[in-house]
């Protein structure tokens, strides 16, 4: 009982419904006395007298439409007063009592069983998965990754309610305090492969020092949303701080096409580098991948093509466009070779506009200051973004804001708001303005990210998408590199099967989709092998691949 009273005193919203339960309550009991004392008086009128009991008990009978027919009034006045108790009872027993019951007390205290049935504690058995603290777009993307990857997770969820609106919606999740070491020592952090701490900059500096309190080797991944809150949270345990608001900043600037075509790497698997290159005004432009033949000139290998935010693998009739990007594995010389030869094209002295002066748009100014690329920034805010280059102020849905800002010339604009409808508003009307002007957004939410590229946005980043890949690729998992939505470097041994056999020989390609960019044997890699090259016993083998594509490549040729 005790702990029946203390569940419906603990929360405000259950205390206020058993406030209303009583007052109704209360005019029950009110009703019942005031029909008892007319109950008498009008038996008094016909002549009969009963007990005060009796009162009652013809009352509740009566409301009830029990009726037992016992005791009755004679006289009009007494019927007409029983009509109107059946009505009344019927009215407030049958309907409002119950239903006041039910919505203030029954069901609260139902879900609350159901809520403290949810678990506050993993298997004992449970290693290596990830432990979460934060239920949003990105984690949702972060879920679905590491569903891809079969690597286990669980969210702490503090909330009671949504803990089990989230358990409904399939997702593995304890209850917990996050400021709690028993919450952590229930997710068995000591055991787990990572803990990803995507709160606020203070929460996250407390979550990683009593993570760290717990367990001295399990890695720990912090966001940053302030340069200064780096150092303070490595300090509070944190091994890897990522400044999402920068890293997606500097992919949207890559992405433009202003400056240059000089390819830009995106990521590295030991020698193998990954590169991110533009095509717009290079003499490639309106040729296939074979016409361009990019690896006999430099020793490149083209693993894909974005085209419209859209990624495609490379296929020799692969044609490209002013709009593609190129996806490229090289090592350092061949990045080299490629860039003296594309640095010439593509330049231009007019501005990229930049609306918005957030943590993203800050982020594409400083990328595009490093490679000598002028800009423009759009912002209502004159103090948002000190020391600019060049800032208009005013928003940019106005005509005159964006003509000062240069919207005429400027070979590209970039979308960094942190709100999706008006990234979309601002899209259509930047290419209404102007039909040939390249269009780079953010996406906030990942579903939106089709309804920016109907808009008219070239390119679309996905927030959540970025944070996810990012943390998934801090995973420790050295066979696996995410560089892209759905594509990733693997590192796997020579099958046994394939062993000896050359690269084209093994139709690894036409059957799984995977490309080889890389062989390794005794520490020693060949980038962009030649496709006559053997693959050799016991070596390993680096792999482009979509995850489709590696599960058709372990399907085709098993392990080693």
């Amino acid at each position: 009982m005790l702990r029946l009273i203390a569940f419906f005193l603990e929360h405000r919203g259950r205390r206020r419904g058993i406030v209303r339960l009583l007052w109704v309550l209360s005019a029950f009991v009110l009703i019942i006395i005031l029909y008892s004392v007319l109950f008498h008086l009008l038996m008094h009128d016909e002549g009969r007298h009963f007990s005060w009991f009796d009162g009652v008990y013809w009352t509740l009978t009566t409301m009830s439409t029990t009726g037992f027919g016992d005791i009755t009034f004679e006289a009009v006045p007494g019927r007409v007063f029983t009509a109107v108790v059946l009505v009344s009872g019927t009215l407030f027993m049958l309907i409002l009592l119950p239903f006041t019951f039910l919505q203030f007390f029954l069901m609260p205290w139902m879900e609350a069983q159901a809520l403290r049935r949810r678990p506050r504690k993993l298997d004992a058995g449970t290693r290596d998965h990830v432990v979460l603290v934060q239920h949003d777009p990105m984690s949702i993307a972060l879920v679905e990754r590491l569903v891809q990857f079969q690597y286990s997770y669980v969210l702490i969820e503090p909330d009671p309610a949504e803990a089990a609106r989230l358990a409904d919606e399939g997702i593995n999740v304890i209850l917990g305090d996050l400021d709690d070491p028993r919450t952590y020592r229930g997710a068995r952090v000591a055991d787990a492969a990572l803990v990803v701490a995507a709160r606020t900059d203070e929460r996250n500096t407390q979550i990683a020092s009593t993570v760290r309190a717990i367990s001295e080797s399990t890695p720990i991944i912090g966001t940053a949303d302030l340069p200064a809150s780096v150092d303070i949270l490595e300090l509070a345990g944190c091994d890897h701080v990522l400044q999402l608001g920068d890293l997606l900043g500097e992919s949207l600037a890559r992405r433009t096409t202003a400056g240059d075509a000089m390819a830009h790497v995106i990521g590295d698997f030991g020698q193998l580098l990954i590169a991110e290159a533009t095509t717009t005004n290079t003499p490639i432009v309106g040729q296939t991948l074979v016409e361009a033949d990019l690896r006999r000139k430099v020793g490149i290998h083209v693993i894909g093509v974005w085209e419209r935010g859209q990624f495609q693998p490379a296929r020799p009739e692969t044609r490209i466009t002013a709009q593609t990007v190129l996806v490229l594995a090289a090592d350092q010389d061949q990045l080299y070779r490629y860039n003296s030869l594309f640095a010439i094209y593509n330049q231009s002295a007019e501005p990229v506009i930049i609306i918005g002066a957030g943590r993203v748009g800050r982020a594409v100014a400083r990328s595009l200051e490093e490679r000598n690329v002028d800009y423009c920034i759009v912002e209502r805010d004159p103090e948002a973004a000190p020391g600019a280059r060049k800032m208009v102020e005013g928003s940019a849905a106005e005509l005159e804001v964006l003509e000062e800002a240069g919207i005429r010339t400027a070979p590209a604009a970039v979308l960094t708001t942190r709100d999706d409808d008006t990234n979309v508003y601002l899209a259509i009307y930047c290419r209404q303005l102007r039909p040939d002007i390249q269009i780079i957004a953010r996406a906030n939410q990942e579903r939106n990210v089709q309804t920016l590229h109907r808009a008219g946005t070239d390119f679309v980043m996905s927030y959540p998408s970025m944070g996810a890949r990012e943390i998934t690729n801090h995973l420790q998992r050295s066979s696996t590199l995410t560089i892209a939505e759905g594509l990733g470097v693997l590192r796997l041994p020579v099958p046994r099967g394939l062993a000896g056999t050359s690269i084209a020989g093994s139709e690894i390609r036409p059957r799984t989709g995977c490309s080889v960019v890389a062989v390794s044997r005794d520490g020693s890699t060949s980038v962009n092998p030649d496709p006559t090259e053997a693959l050799p016993p016991g070596g390993e083998m680096i792999l482009i691949a979509t995850a489709e594509g590696e599960r058709l490549f372990l399907k085709e040729f098993g392990g080693a």
